[in-house]
């Protein structure tokens, strides 16, 4: 480990998750402050919100996207250099952002360099450092990683509120940049790239542990190449429709577009912030508990009871009195349930792809995520536009979550179609 500080051997799993947890949490939080920024720069540079969402779903996308190149690109220049890259990348193009006075200059910074910069930090990142150090409890630290995805999100929304209606929307954006380039020396001097650099073997494995060998091609081959070979595998389209549901109906609808649509019922920016961040408190707790139960359960039923729930809560949304109690109960419930989705649906890739190869296919999956929330984020805001209510958007996204609560139980029930995944 010499290009890192000395960490006692002990303690270096310990560092490996709390480095990777602060880098999803902030990347998250990025991801979701175009939903604060919203209200704002409509009052203060008359963007509409259509302007607004359609830039949020542009980054939503290509946080996807990036993901299982981000993944191959882990695999072979490292997992430190890759999360470094991205964070400056982050940091700067939020920073510049403060100089914007145009709808392009919005589209640039916020939807294509922020949107490439969170990619590399996205859920890619948490399952190949899973993968990569863990053995036993993968589940388990899989649901906490996942958490700070859904707490960056939640949790830092009514500081970033706070902020924009303190100082404008530079406020939020000068703390998102402060924040990110912040992290890079941590990243730099602490994160570890492999345990066996270390004389260690992953968390839970026997001390003749064999790592999976590195692979040799480009991270370009290896993105596609996994890609091609899962789309000829029924698991596969039923895991990336699942997870298409899972992304339109929290960070595309809930995480986006919350805050609009309390203001539609006379409930203020930052009490509607702390709603979300209720959500991301319960949610740490909610997906965290879903790791512990995916180390234990059948994960498809787990699948059918998260997308069931949330479907259901959704539809019951729109008819709900918008006042404090009604308010907190549904974000406490729809916390619990954010996105304890991930857990299972990364065990269930395993088994279907292999461990070496996971992560990359993985990356596909969470692309079909993205896509979900880039569709959510754009037609909630046009459907809101022509129609004057979100009551449509959340009784279809309601309805989303039960199809995808059935399907769920259909991923692994069947031989998957196609060839098995050859080593690289």
């Amino acid at each position: 480990m010499s290009r890192n500080l000395p960490i006692r051997k002990g303690a270096v799993f310990v560092v490996v998750v709390v480095l990777t947890f602060l880098s999803l949490l902030v990347s998250a939080g990025v991801r979701s402050t175009p939903g604060v920024l919203m209200m704002p720069l409509q009052m203060e540079l008359g963007w509409s919100r259509t302007t607004v969402s359609s830039v949020a779903a542009f980054g939503i996308f290509l946080y996807g996207f990036v993901g299982p190149f981000s993944a191959a690109l882990m695999q072979s220049i490292g997992i430190r250099r890759t999360l470094i890259g991205a964070l400056l990348l982050i940091g700067t193009s939020s920073g510049l952002s403060l100089f914007m006075t145009a709808p392009w200059q919005f589209f640039l910074t916020w939807g294509l360099l922020t949107g490439l910069g969170t990619g590399a930090v996205a859920m890619v990142l948490g399952a190949t450092v899973v993968n990569r150090w863990f053995v036993a409890r993968r589940g388990t630290v899989m649901g906490l990683l996942t958490a700070s995805t859904a707490t960056g999100s939640l949790l830092f929304l009514p500081l970033l509120a706070s902020l924009a209606q303190t100082h404008g929307w530079r406020g939020p954006v000068v703390a998102v940049t402060v924040v990110c380039l912040g992290l890079v020396p941590l990243v730099a001097l602490f994160l570890p790239e492999h345990p066996e650099r270390l004389g260690l073997v992953p968390h839970g494995a026997e001390e003749g542990y064999i790592p999976p060998a590195r692979p040799s091609r480009h991270p370009l081959h290896i993105a596609i190449s996994a890609l091609r070979d899962a789309m000829v595998m029924r698991d596969f389209w039923l895991l990336f429709l699942t997870f298409f549901v899972c992304g339109f109906t929290t960070n595309g609808l809930i995480g986006t577009h919350f805050i609009a649509i309390c203001a539609d019922h006379g409930v203020g920016a930052v009490p509607a912030a702390g709603y979300l961040a209720l959500m991301g408190f319960f949610d740490l707790f909610g997906t965290t508990a879903s790791g512990w139960l995916t180390d234990r359960m059948d994960a498809r039923l787990l699948l059918f009871a998260y997308y069931g729930l949330r479907g259901l809560s959704l539809m019951a949304l729109p008819f709900v009195d918008f006042h404090g109690a009604s308010l907190t109960l549904f974000g406490v419930f729809y916390g619990l349930d954010w996105i304890a989705t991930v857990p299972p649906t990364l065990r269930l890739a395993n088994a279907a792809f292999g461990e070496a190869r996971a992560p990359v296919v993985f990356g596909w999956i969470v692309f079909g995520h993205q896509i979900g929330a880039a569709l959510a984020a754009s037609l909630a805001g046009v459907l809101r536009q022509a129609q004057g209510s979100y009551r449509d958007m959340l009784l279809m996204a309601g309805l989303a979550g039960l199809v995808a609560a059935l399907m769920a139980l259909r991923i692994g029930r069947s031989p998957s179609k196609g060839v098995a995944f050859a080593a690289e």
